[in-house]
């Protein structure tokens, strides 16, 4: 049933393999040439100086880090890469697992020679799921390598696009996407119907995930300070922000999207380092800088909780898979 299965799949895998090498044959040279930068540069060094501290004086990091982003920010673009290939392993192997066997009449032989139809897929989402498996593995351990010294950069790992190209959670999404692509197979039993279908559910799926329930995985924290304070947030601690500005004497936003530093010479007031704003009804004072976000030392929680909302989807579709196919005639 093994060898079966790898001479009907072994195109797919052979796909599989060039993108892999089309990426690695990319994201090599250019991430050796990042790092080597990120570091020659004093970048890395200063960095690690400053911490993961919530508040840092000074700015010490920023001329290195605009220099850094300036030059190599269009890279970060490749990321995109790495987000679609989850879904290009769910499509080559997953959507054609049953779809082309019951589009070619093919399964029909199988069955009749002694093998039930739940081993027969168990057999083959087995097969083509340790490959899926070790891709993923592979892939998510290349990105999280590349992409180390734009995240240290203020990016961060808890990002959109960062986030879900490295640690566990790509193992996720690469199952999810090929159990979704045999279940698809099962309904419309051609081939590339179930690739169009399997792809929109899949970006469907992913994108409730990723932007209705992962930032409420965890309540986030809130961090608050004076504009005279001689400490600022430490943008480059890698957290999600997602919200920031200053606030007045009443805890109503004021200015968002934004931080204000007067200075410990100033009296906290936005008279006295803002002249130009004193005057726009902002409320009475004292006034004070807000952020709510997500801390770094919460990346691995995120990752196991989404990890596991795609493998329990990876079940659950496997399980309904099993039982289209029983009624398969």
């Amino acid at each position: 049933m093994i060898w079966l299965t790898w001479r009907q799949h072994r195109k797919q895998a052979l796909w599989t393999a060039v993108t892999l090498a089309v990426l690695i044959a990319v994201l090599l040279p250019t991430g050796l040439t990042t790092r080597a930068t990120f570091e020659d540069s004093g970048l890395g060094a200063c960095l690690r100086a400053l911490g993961q501290a919530d508040l840092v004086g000074g700015d010490s990091c920023q001329a290195l880090s605009s220099q850094f982003d300036g030059k190599y920010r269009s890279l970060t673009f490749v990321a995109i890469l790495f987000v679609l290939l989850p879904a290009a392993v769910g499509l080559l192997l997953g959507a054609p697992l049953v779809a082309r066997e019951i589009e070619s009449g093919t399964h029909r032989m199988v069955w009749t020679q002694g093998i039930n139809r739940r081993t027969w897929i168990l057999a083959k989402f087995g097969l083509i799921g340790a490959v899926a498996l070790v891709l993923s593995v592979a892939y998510s351990l290349g990105a999280a390598w590349w992409l180390a010294p734009f995240a240290a950069n203020g990016l961060g790992r808890l990002r959109y696009l960062v986030f879900d190209v490295q640690g566990i959670a790509p193992i996720g999404y690469t199952l999810f996407a090929v159990a979704l692509g045999i279940l698809v197979g099962t309904m419309s039993r051609k081939v590339l119907p179930t690739i169009g279908i399997s792809l929109v559910a899949f970006i469907a799926v992913r994108a409730v995930v990723e932007v209705l329930l992962r930032p409420h995985f965890l309540a986030p924290r809130t961090l608050t300070y004076g504009i005279d304070s001689v400490l600022m947030a430490n943008r480059f601690n890698g957290s999600w922000v997602y919200a920031e500005g200053v606030r007045n004497g009443t805890g109503a936003l004021v200015v968002p999207d934004g931080q204000i530093g007067c200075g410990p010479e100033s009296d906290g007031s936005l008279a006295s380092c803002l002249p130009r704003l004193a005057d726009q009804g902002l409320g009475p004072g004292p006034y004070t800088n807000w952020r709510e976000y997500q801390p770094p030392g919460r990346f691995w929680t995120f990752q196991a909780v989404e990890t596991g909302i795609f493998l329990t989807l990876t079940a659950l579709l496997l399980a309904f898979a099993v039982h289209r196919i029983r009624r398969i005639s």
